[in-house]
């Protein structure tokens, strides 16, 4: 049987354990406790935000200076360093400290022993082997640590065998051994180091707590009163849904049930919570405050001073008068221009001594709530205390209103292109904005409600109106026909530019039919950049609407009739063309075109006449060069053959007299291609005057 009694050993550490469970679970319950008892933080206010976030406010009494105690998750500290605020209606905030972010790591950083030694007497005796301990018991021995080690001990009458371990002292006496086992307590002489020891117990108590942190909010003040403490933390996104009842015929009134679906994932239950959930698109950052960074610096090499070999004195001569008066000059001569002169540094200031006209800054003040939702958001707070347990979810209504409603049906052909969808016209006259959410519709008969679809439903901004749709509706047929056109709308010659305005159509029929009872159908068509909407155009009451995509376009459809309706789309286009550039045959398909003008026709077939005269001379030219070519590459043949002939012989008389013609040629296709040039000239200027002098 074990008998030792350290000061640390393994009931120690359980001790110390569960002292701290014991403060973990304190502080767990401060967050939950009912009411707000003196000095306790418990919660009290849950704000849950479209973002993805929540707002967290917790309050407790306290009077005077107080530390309060706020535990969170370690995967929350983050958020929590970057939103916490403090607010005191009296007093003011002094620090807010919390341990590192490896507590454990940390404390046995500056420790003479690490976690691993603290798992036995024998591992933490061989750790601190040196140290100063007294032994009591029948032996009472103090000396300091050699060695610790274990041995095996036969117990009497065969009944096995059972480890001991021999403890090795260096004292005033020489070298003395005991069995730890036997003795009756073993101490640490040292008070700090018994300290020590303390210290690291306790961090591997607070250990235990690795995935939580416990903040300790620091206020000051005077008197009683209440102090709030809120922070935002990452929180599951809050969801809306909504439930229509769709209108009876003649009543325009449908009934509306908006739900918020939320849920407590914040490790804690909500007892009795002010609860307000959030709709908006607001920005939400992280940001690794709990972590530790340390800047880059450059490394410079250490300087080393090399050796130095003084040379031996040779003498000197003795200086001057004048001499000696120029170098006390040259010694109390000001500094250069551009150097500044020596001066002497202000003594520094004492570390923590405020500078001279410092002030301290001024305590928290609490906010005021702002009253109107216009901040981007919309507050939906439920009017009652909720509770909730931690992992639960919750129902929360969000509106409950009859809103005007209309039955439509929608014709989108991009989703249907035989059949409308049948959908509901709601108008939102609550007053406020209803969040994005899924809707679920039905209808009211004799035997009861009956479910029609479900329908998607994007923000709904006061006082604006969507088209929900919810099914097809296979009753009504719809067919669509395209036909597109062009004509000349505008034709005007400058300066050898033709510009042309013709206008582009897109006639759309679209034909309704087979609708066994009257219906009021919308016909959603594309909406393209840069075309205009014609027909039909809008009534005097505005009833054609314009979406980022569509055109809106009313139709009434009786009840067994067939309905048209055509649409008229225009764009302009522009066409620019410089005369001089284009080829004969391209003027002479415009000058025929019966949509321009007569004068401009007219024009134009000058204008091709003159083109066609210009380009019949270019061909001359460029055949004449062609032929130049020609001879000209001839004429080196015949030169490289006319190195290899023998001087005298016929052919050589042959081949001087073949280059003798091509040179009289080449002289009369250089006299022609010059003539050529000059009439290509000629008949160029011709033209670009004629097309300059064009105004129509």
């Amino acid at each position: 049987m074990i008998r030792t009694a350290l000061l640390v050993t393994a009931a120690s550490l359980l001790a110390l354990t569960a002292h701290a469970a014991a403060g973990a679970a304190a502080g767990a319950a401060e967050g939950t406790a009912e009411g707000t008892a003196a000095g306790r933080l418990a919660l009290k206010r849950v704000l849950l935000s479209t973002g993805g976030v929540g707002y967290f406010e917790l309050e407790a009494r306290v009077s005077g200076d107080s530390d309060l105690a706020l535990e969170v998750r370690r995967d929350q500290v983050d958020d929590v360093l970057k939103s916490i605020v403090v607010y005191d209606e009296t007093g003011g905030v002094g620090t807010i400290g919390l341990p590192g972010p490896e507590p454990l790591e940390t404390a046995f950083r500056e420790l003479p022993v690490s976690p691993d030694d603290l798992g036995s007497p024998t591992a933490l005796l061989n750790a601190l082997r040196g140290a100063e301990v007294t032994v009591g018991g029948a032996r009472a021995l103090s000396g300091r640590l050699l060695s610790v080690t274990e041995e095996t001990v036969q117990l009497p009458d065969g009944g096995g065998t059972v480890p001991r371990h021999r403890v090795s002292l260096m004292t005033g006496d020489g070298l003395r051994q005991l069995v730890l086992e036997d003795a009756d307590g073993l101490r640490f002489t040292d008070p700090a180091l018994q300290a020590q020891l303390d210290r690291a117990l306790a961090a591997m108590a607070e250990g235990t707590r690795k995935e939580r942190r416990r903040l300790t909010v620091r206020v000051t003040g005077s008197g009683e009163r209440t102090v709030r403490v809120g922070y935002v933390v990452a929180a599951p996104l809050w969801k809306a849904t909504y439930r229509l009842t769709l209108p009876k015929a003649g009543t325009g009134q449908g009934a509306l049930q908006g739900w918020a679906v939320l849920e407590n994932l914040s490790g804690e239950d909500w007892r009795d919570v002010d609860l307000t959930v959030v709709s908006g698109n607001p920005v939400t950052l992280r940001q690794a405050l709990y972590t530790a960074y340390f800047v880059n610096r450059p490394e410079v090499p250490v300087e080393v001073l090399g050796r130095v070999l003084p040379r031996p004195d040779e003498g000197g001569v003795e200086v001057g008068t004048a001499d000696q008066s120029r170098a006390r000059m040259a010694e109390a001569a000001p500094p250069a221009p551009g150097m500044p002169a020596p001066t002497m540094a202000p003594a520094p200031k004492a570390m923590g001594a405020p500078a001279q006209g410092y002030a301290a800054p001024p305590p928290a003040v609490p906010l005021a709530a702002e009253s109107t939702a216009a901040t981007a958001q919309v507050l939906f707070r439920y009017p009652q205390p909720v509770s909730v347990a931690n992992g639960g979810t919750l129902m929360m209504p969000i509106a409950a209103k009859a809103l005007p409603a209309e039955r439509i049906a929608l014709y989108q052909p991009s989703v249907q292109p035989r059949h409308p969808l049948a959908a509901v016209r709601l108008d939102n006259d609550t007053g406020g904005a209803l969040p994005p959410g899924v809707l679920t519709l039905f209808d009211q008969t004799a035997a009861g409600a009956a479910f029609v679809g479900d329908a998607r439903m994007a923000t709904l901004p006061a006082g604006e109106k969507r088209m929900l749709s919810f099914a097809v509706d296979q009753d009504l047929t719809i067919d669509r026909a395209e036909r597109p056109d062009e004509t000349l709308s505008r034709a005007t010659l400058a300066d050898g530019v033709l510009q042309l305005t013709v206008t582009e159509r897109q006639t759309t029929t679209y034909t309704l039919a087979g609708a066994r009872e009257d219906r009021s159908v919308v016909i959603e068509h594309p909406r393209r950049g840069g075309w205009d909407l014609v027909e039909p155009r809008p009534a005097a009451g505005g009833t054609v609407e314009a979406t980022p995509g569509a055109w809106r376009l009313p139709v009434a459809v009786p009840a067994g009739k067939t309905v048209a309706l055509a649409v008229v789309t225009e764009r302009p286009r522009q066409e620019r063309m410089v005369l001089t550039d284009l080829d004969p045959d391209r003027i002479v398909a415009l000058a025929a075109a019966p949509q321009l003008p007569a004068p401009v026709r007219e024009a134009l077939g000058r204008v091709g006449a003159l083109r066609a005269t210009l380009a019949e001379k270019e061909r001359r030219v460029a055949g004449l060069e062609r032929e130049q070519a020609e001879q000209v590459k001839e004429q080196e043949r015949l030169r490289e053959n006319l190195g290899a002939l023998p001087n005298g012989s016929d052919l050589q008389k042959r081949t001087l007299a073949k280059m003798g013609e091509i040179e009289t040629r080449l002289d009369g296709l250089s006299r022609s291609l010059t003539a050529a040039r000059g009439e290509v000239e000629a008949a160029r200027r011709t033209l670009t005057d004629q097309v300059r002098g064009l105004r129509l």
